[in-house]
């Protein structure tokens, strides 16, 4: 959980920087908020921005590993608070909460992508080089690689090695395979990619 500031400051009509306690910081927070909400007044989302950005930068670094993954949560974050602030609710939390959940959502977003998207560039790392043992070997040969990945594509569910076998061995592509199944492309996409995922695991680097 990010700990918010003990004190934060903030510009006085005459562009001097006030320190306020915490009680007056969550005050104002609700305020600007209130204000982005009820009036989208930029400066007030630019004071609620300069507030949360070193506190999401930091939880971006240290759950998303890098500064440019960190960017990206804060602009994620802020930008749906810009476009969800009526939906605050001072009776059910304060703003700090609110905008620390809007961000641990979008950093699950991210991470779910991030795995998709690696899940994805596993066909990269396996299928050049089962295809390339079956252009040697021959299409279902007796060739003792050839047996290990039937074997191991026959531990998958049956409805994983339908996509693996229809895709990869039979050359259908993923929207004739959806239609001879009878299932939506988008499920065909995604017992494909788990599949791989898990071919990969029980073949442990052997390929």
């Amino acid at each position: 959980m990010i700990n918010s500031s003990h004190t934060v400051q903030r510009l006085d009509n005459h562009g001097n920087a006030n320190t306020m306690t915490d009680a007056q910081s969550a005050q104002q927070l609700q305020q600007w908020l209130i204000s982005v909400a009820n009036e989208r007044d930029k400066r007030a989302f630019a004071q609620l921005f300069s507030w949360f950005a070193p506190k999401i930068l930091r939880y971006g670094v240290s759950h998303l590993n890098s500064s440019a993954n960190a960017q990206e949560l804060l602009q994620d974050t802020m930008t749906n608070v810009w476009k969800k602030a009526h939906y605050f609710n001072a009776d059910k939390g304060a703003v700090t909460t609110w905008v620390y959940t809007i961000m641990r959502n979008a950093s699950f977003d991210m991470l779910r992508k991030m795995q998709t998207q690696r899940e994805e560039m596993l066909s990269d790392d396996i299928w050049p080089l089962v295809e390339a043992q079956t252009a040697e070997e021959g299409e279902y040969t007796d060739h003792l690689m050839q047996k290990e990945i039937k074997r191991y594509l026959s531990l998958l569910p049956d409805a994983q090695q339908q996509v693996i076998k229809g895709v990869y061995f039979q050359h259908l592509s993923q929207e004739e395979l959806a239609k001879q199944l009878g299932i939506p492309v988008g499920t065909v996409k995604s017992r494909l990619r788990i599949a791989l995922c898990k071919l990969k695991q029980k073949m442990g680097g052997k390929l």
